[in-house]
Order: structure tokens, then sequence, then C-alpha cells
């Protein structure tokens, strides 16, 4: 058995049935954007929305829509914060836990690039906590700030083909050959 989670820090609890007839706005508020904050190692998030629209499936509810943050990430280099704008497509499904598997005569609808499976139990399930990891797997971790140049140079990092020394003109000479 997998332990317990913990609790999310941007929980929207949704009903399976019947699902909300319009499209679910998720705004984080205050509390829930530093929560979120720290989780994600940034230095802040300035605004979280995602409107999502919930369409019951066979064996599962389909949930697409948009999320847009505003952040500040560090840069991977200087370590120093930068505002990042963030805009992805939000598309998963919801899957009852333990389902018994399709017969032959059930169809499931599968493409390519499927989207993302998050497994509930009981009546609802934690359509914030889905936004917040929509949200974790948008930032990229090795972004580079407006910084990252000065910080190279300072540390003594110099661009590839770049390289002074005595070495610098042997080794750019194996390289032509």
């Amino acid at each position: 058995m997998t332990p317990p989670l913990p609790p999310s820090e941007l929980t929207r609890m949704v009903k399976a049935r019947p699902l909300p007839a319009g499209p679910v706005v998720i705004e984080a508020s205050a509390a829930e954007r530093a929560a979120l904050a720290v989780r994600f190692g940034l230095g802040a998030v300035e605004s979280l929305v995602a409107t999502v629209a919930l369409e019951p499936r066979p064996r599962a509810i389909r949930a697409t829509g948009r999320l847009t943050a505003q952040v500040m990430q560090p840069c991977a280099i200087s370590g120093e914060d930068f505002p990042v704008t963030i805009d992805e497509p939000v598309d998963l499904r919801f899957v009852e836990e333990n389902q018994r598997p399709p017969t032959e005569d059930e169809e499931i609808e599968l493409v390519a690039d499927d989207c993302d499976e998050i497994e509930f139990s009981g009546e609802m399930f934690d359509l914030g906590e889905a936004v917040a990891q929509t949200l974790g797997l948008a930032i990229d971790p090795y972004a580079e700030g407006p910084g990252a140049d000065a910080a190279r140079a300072a540390a003594g990092i110099v661009p590839e083909g770049e390289q002074m020394g005595p070495l610098a003109d042997l080794l750019a000479g194996l390289k032509k050959d």
C-alpha cells in the first residue's frame, strides 16, 4: 500500500457525478501561491489561474483547458530570480481506482500523445492538485535569467571555442583535423 500523499497546497475537490456544467476556474489565493512557490523552489508565484472543462468519458473524466501563471524563478546559472510567464494546456484524464479491466466489447479511446491519467477514489477528485502538478511540470529547471552570462563570466566560464591559455591553440589545432 502506498503511503498517503501530503495535503495539496491547491485543493479543489470536484464531484465526479454530476460534473459541473461549465468550465471550472481555479485561481490560487496568496497563501496557496506562497505554498506552491516553496513546493516548486520558486522565488514567488505571483498569479495562477486555470480554466478547465470537464467531460464525462467512458471509464474516465476528461479535463481540458489552460493554465496561466506568473512566477519568479531562480536562474539555473546565477540563482537570481527572474520573471517567467507560464501558459500551458491542461489535458488530463481522471480515472477511478481499481476499475475492472475493459471487456472486448468496450472501447477505450487512446491516442499517441494521450493525456496524463490521475487516479481517484470515492465520489470526488482533486482538480486543484492536478493543476498544481501541471504547473510543476511546466517549470523549466534549466531556465537562464538575464544575469546568466555575467555569472558565467564572473566564474571564469567562457563559451565553447573561446577558451584562452597555453593549451587553447593546441586544442584548436586538434579539432581542425
